[in-house]
């Protein structure tokens, strides 16, 4: 094997399993914490997602605020928003609970109390000067692995693009992940963060920043979310549950410390310009993307397409890589993901813009194959018509 150097490490300390969501205030006192911010959406509260990290806040006697200005695709106005209103209330550690965009949002007001400025400033790699303010993150979806992750996504309402904290500084420093916290999603938010996660973890599998290590954990994730995806959506034991979040985790950490590729370029300028739920747009492009990027690497591919369970004995290379993406797009069919041509406020003459855009993205030279404005085109095109 011809191995470049490579270096790799995990910023966040994972606790897994049931009920560990019930160390929260443990683990902010452990942290020093004197106030904490509990960062969450409307609908994770409503829910009572937030109930038992609250109860456990009170248990150790720590003050707490709740910031619930949370939306899909996070913008930069609420995490400037939530920067005020943490610096108001003197608040010195925070807990995000929920999705990624709950987490991403922690994670930009974090960067905020350390580092002053804009979002638009610490947009980039590894452009951090310090630690942000500590950070528990609490996932309620298996999919964005955001917990684990040393980036904050978060679309710039100017300009109407998605813009990146890139750094291990940004990473939150504990990751409580509790299966329990999935047992009430509903179906269609299991379903298009599941394969969110798949995605993660394709992408990480065959990107050109993949090492050694980032392979392990993409593989396995792989497999997890096609052995559980269906069940967790369909019949959510605890058993599905616990499986999907091993799974997105474990893919939040081989993207986190590899990349992502071209269904993640196409997906963030749908978003930012659609507002479409990331994990959809993830969804509707991976068996697309996957397939265009076959030729690039065909072992790797076959490696994919064993993982999502199929049978290669005495196939082609080029067969079993295509079966790969069968099976991709069964899944999706299978937990309901809907088609491009049915989302809403779709475009066709907003295509090339868009496909400009996913060129522009960062994640465009991690691609496996090579891939311009002109192929992403194509690509949407042809999701769009199929």
């Amino acid at each position: 094997m011809t191995l470049s150097k490579y270096s790799f490490a995990l910023p966040t300390r994972i606790e897994f399993g049931e009920g560990v969501v019930n160390d929260a205030g443990k683990e902010a006192k452990a942290l020093g914490a004197s106030k904490v911010m509990l960062v969450a959406d409307k609908g994770v509260i409503a829910a009572g997602l937030t109930e038992a990290v609250e109860e456990s806040l009170k248990k150790e006697g720590i003050d707490y605020v709740i910031y619930d200005q949370i939306v899909p695709n996070p913008r930069d106005i609420h995490c400037v928003a939530g920067h005020e209103f943490a610096v108001k209330e003197g608040v010195d550690v925070l807990v995000a609970v929920g999705g990624g965009s709950s987490m991403d949002t922690a994670k930009a007001i974090g960067t905020l109390l350390t580092h002053g400025k804009t979002i638009r400033d610490w947009c980039g790699y590894q452009l951090l000067e310090r630690e942000i303010t500590p950070l528990i993150a609490i996932p309620t979806t298996a999919g964005t692995g955001s917990e684990v992750t040393p980036f904050a996504v978060i679309t710039d309402t100017t300009t109407h693009v998605k813009l990146n904290i890139f750094d291990p500084k940004a990473a939150a420093k504990v990751a409580l992940i509790d299966p329990v916290m999935l047992m009430k999603l509903p179906s269609h938010i299991m379903a298009s963060c599941g394969v969110d996660a798949l995605t993660h973890a394709v992408e990480a599998y065959t990107c050109t920043l993949a090492c050694p290590h980032t392979d392990a954990y993409a593989l396995y994730a792989i497999e997890l979310i096609r052995k559980n995806l269906r069940n967790a959506v369909n019949e959510p034991t605890i058993q599905a549950c616990t499986g999907m979040m091993l799974g997105s985790t474990i893919a939040g950490i081989a993207f986190g410390y590899s990349d992502v590729g071209g269904v993640h370029c196409i997906g963030e300028a749908l978003g930012g310009r659609y507002d479409t739920p990331h994990g959809v747009a993830m969804a509707i492009f991976l068996p697309a993307v996957t397939e265009y990027n076959i030729p690039a690497d065909l072992d790797k591919h076959v490696d994919i397409a064993k993982a999502m369970g199929v049978d290669v004995t005495g196939m082609k290379k080029e067969d079993a890589a295509m079966e790969g993406v069968k099976a991709m797009q069964k899944l999706c069919d299978d937990v309901k993901i809907p088609r491009m041509k049915d989302l809403e406020g779709i475009d066709p003459d907003d295509f090339e813009a868009i496909a400009i855009a996913s060129e522009k993205n960062v994640s465009t030279p991690s691609n496996p194959r090579k891939i311009t404005a002109k192929e992403y085109l194509e690509i949407i095109r042809k999701v769009y018509e199929g």
